[in-house]
């Protein structure tokens, strides 16, 4: 029977990349993003380069958005083989300063960390552990490296990372797999990150299925 990826957090980096590296080895591709225009024409893409694929709207800094998304997904498709999160907001942070920004602090916290997590609990369960499930999760090499900068994701990652870590533990007592892929660097073709490579490294985190991080 076919396997089948959930992407939550579609995109022409990391996550198109690595959804076209599972398609090719003849997984069912679900590309989820906050926006429908994006999809249309991520399904075309994938359609031309004959990969199964199928797209559903999602917005990661809405739970309800999340929960509703993969509900009519797993009626649709059954629970997935594989959850791939790649989903965060990675622009310069210097806008926040002070105490006042604290909201939009837990704004950014909610997409880069408690988003990952709601995410896994839509999958996490009998029929997951079954099948021997797999979650995907892209991370930062700003969870071991700072920057005043980029201090709210800085946080974020160290916390995502803390976070993957943590459930990899937990989460092998049920069969299931959870690995996390520490890039530090910039995402862009032709790069020291480029997606292709980055897609590779997160096929070896899933076929291998020991370490719980690379770092690249």
């Amino acid at each position: 029977m076919k396997k089948t990826i959930f992407v939550l957090g579609a995109g022409n980096g990391c996550g198109n990349r690595v959804a076209e590296k599972f398609g090719k080895n003849d997984f069912r591709v679900v590309l989820m993003a906050r926006n429908a225009e994006h999809l249309a024409a991520y399904e075309s893409e994938f359609k031309e380069k004959g990969i199964e694929v199928y797209t559903q709207v999602a917005d990661a800094s809405k739970p309800h958005s999340v929960t509703k998304a993969f509900a009519d997904l797993k009626a649709r498709f059954g629970t997935p083989d594989v959850l791939f999160y790649n989903v965060g907001v990675t622009s310069p942070d210097t806008e926040i300063r002070g105490e006042k920004d604290v909201d939009l602090l837990v704004e950014r916290y909610k997409v880069d960390v408690a988003g990952a997590y709601h995410a896994i609990q839509q999958v996490v369960g009998e029929e997951f552990s079954q099948k021997k499930g797999a979650i995907l999760v892209t991370g930062g090499g700003l969870a071991m490296y700072p920057m005043y900068d980029y201090l709210p994701l800085s946080m974020d990652k160290a916390a995502l990372r803390a976070m993957c870590l943590a459930l990899h533990e937990e989460l092998k007592k049920q069969g299931v797999y959870l690995g996390t892929l520490t890039v530090t660097g910039t995402i862009a073709p032709g790069e020291r990150c480029d997606p292709t490579l980055l897609a590779e490294d997160f096929w070896k985190l899933y076929t291998e299925r020991k370490d719980c991080e690379i770092v690249h």
